[in-house]
């Protein structure tokens, strides 16, 4: 017998004769996300792979979807679907008469491989209930930016442009492969003798106890001159941002102490959150460890990043010497890839750069989660395969990861939808941009600064068959 799909619509739903095709969705009710307006129908389901979804739908629709992607969600937390990124801009997007939808994903953590086909259903589901839209937009934020770029490669078919929002836009490997540098540095640098592990982890217990292992070195370190160098050498390696949080007091340009106490909890954030935990997950879905460090340069590392003379100016206050420390990091034992499990990585979730259809990409200037500089990373990607002419990035000054406002994203995606409507870009500048997130929505911030990020510390793309081991 055919399961049945029971969905929850507020006034004036709407009918289609292709609605036989949604019972091929298993039958569910779910809490709504949000206060909808009495005249939007809201509609909740579940796919055949037990993703739930969301649907939006104001009753003067626009002709036009935006399909959402939300970012990661930790194993054992909850995975409720989404279909935009915070409630004021969903209220924005359905005054303006837009329709949302977005799946929750079949699993939590790395779920590329599950999230790019939910999406895909969910846009299917959305097309059997109110009919093909006028236009399709693929957009999302933080890892939702790894599956919305990921969309825009592999479906251009059924979507019109795509929008990443503070995305991990330089893929797998990248991520992988830098987030491994810092933790690196720090056992190296800071617990010489210790034997916690930085790959291979067995399962979250241990992810949770090699974490609070160099959470606890970290710690221990702040408290004397050489141990800040130390953990600003390691922060600098991931490119974190001196200022990171908005809580935040923005120390001056050339405040060290200051710049680096905000590295400091940046650095335990990684630790506590993408560095084993994270990974462990994702190690597991991969069949083992796909990152690597076999032939870095560190002092070559450090010479690109973006905070590379706060580094060196802490070290000559704390009496150190930074070319001895960077050859120690060039002499330490490294750590190899498995094979198989890089080979996974790479294959579901690095980009080959080839786009058909423009991607706007918005990221904040201090995102210390996923630093800015992975737009330099998807840059390279893109510009080998041909495609530089599809992409435009634009940048926000504030710190934090996604702490975007309203209008800074319905300001990106009005750009994108002109790009999409007249075939080429037009007022991505950060003035045009401001202008056009005040005209939004004059109630919240609009940041949009020219800017332009340092080289990604270790790309790794598609694009590139050097990259490739």
């Amino acid at each position: 017998m055919t399961p049945r799909t029971r969905t929850r619509t507020r006034t004036r739903p709407r009918t289609r004769t292709a609605w036989v095709a949604a019972l091929l969705f298993a039958a569910t009710a779910l809490p709504a996300s949000t206060a909808v307006a009495a005249d939007t129908s809201h509609i909740e389901g579940r796919l055949p792979s037990g993703a739930t979804y969301l649907m939006d739908v104001p009753a003067a629709w626009n002709g036009t979807v935006l399909l959402f992607s939300h970012g990661y969600n930790d194993t054992g937390r909850p995975n409720p679907a989404q279909d935009a990124p915070d409630e004021a801009t969903k209220a924005l997007l359905l005054q303006q008469g837009y329709a949302l939808v977005g799946s929750s994903y079949a699993t939590t953590g790395w779920a590329v491989t599950d999230a790019v086909p939910d999406q895909m259903a969910a846009l299917s589901a959305f097309t059997d209930r109110f009919g093909a839209a006028g236009r399709t937009i693929a957009w999302g934020r933080s890892y939702g930016g790894l599956v919305t770029t990921a969309i825009a490669e592999r479906h251009p078919d059924r979507i019109d442009g795509s929008l990443s929002m503070c995305g991990l836009v330089h893929g797998g490997i990248a991520n992988w492969n830098n987030t491994l540098d810092p933790v690196f540095a720090i056992k190296t640098l800071l617990a010489p003798g210790s034997d916690v592990p930085l790959v291979n982890l067995a399962d979250q217990t241990a992810a949770t106890d090699a974490a609070n292992t160099l959470t606890a070195v970290v710690d221990s370190a702040q408290t004397t001159p050489e141990g800040r160098a130390r953990t600003a050498l390691a922060a600098a390696l991931h490119n974190i941002p001196v200022w990171n949080q908005p809580t935040q007091t923005r120390p001056a340009a050339t405040d060290w102490d200051a710049q680096q106490a905000n590295q400091y909890e940046a650095v335990k954030g990684l630790l506590k959150i993408a560095a084993f935990n994270r990974r462990q997950e994702s190690e597991s879905r991969a069949g083992g460890n796909m990152s690597w460090n076999t032939g870095v340069d560190y002092a070559a590392m450090l010479g690109r990043s973006s905070v590379r003379k706060e580094v060196t100016e802490l070290y000559k206050k704390a009496g150190l010497s930074l070319r001895a420390d960077l050859a120690t990091l060039n002499r330490a034992p490294r750590i190899s890839a498995d094979p198989a499990a890089a080979a996974w990585m790479s294959r579901t979730s690095s980009f080959t750069g080839r786009l058909t259809k423009p991607q706007f990409d918005i990221h904040t200037t201090g995102d210390a989660l996923v630093p800015v500089q992975t737009e330099s990373a998807l840059r390279r990607a893109v510009t080998a395969a041909g495609s530089a002419p599809l992409l435009r990035q634009a940048y926000v000054e504030n710190a934090g990861h996604c702490t975007f406002s309203p209008a800074e994203q319905l300001a990106a995606l009005h750009t994108l939808e002109d790009r999409v409507t007249t075939g080429g870009w037009h007022d991505t500048d950060p003035g045009s941009l401001n202008t056009r997130a005040a005209a939004a929505d004059p109630t919240s911030p609009a940041r949009y600064v020219a800017y332009r990020p340092a080289p990604y510390p270790r790309p790794y793309d598609l694009a590139h068959p050097a990259d490739r081991r």
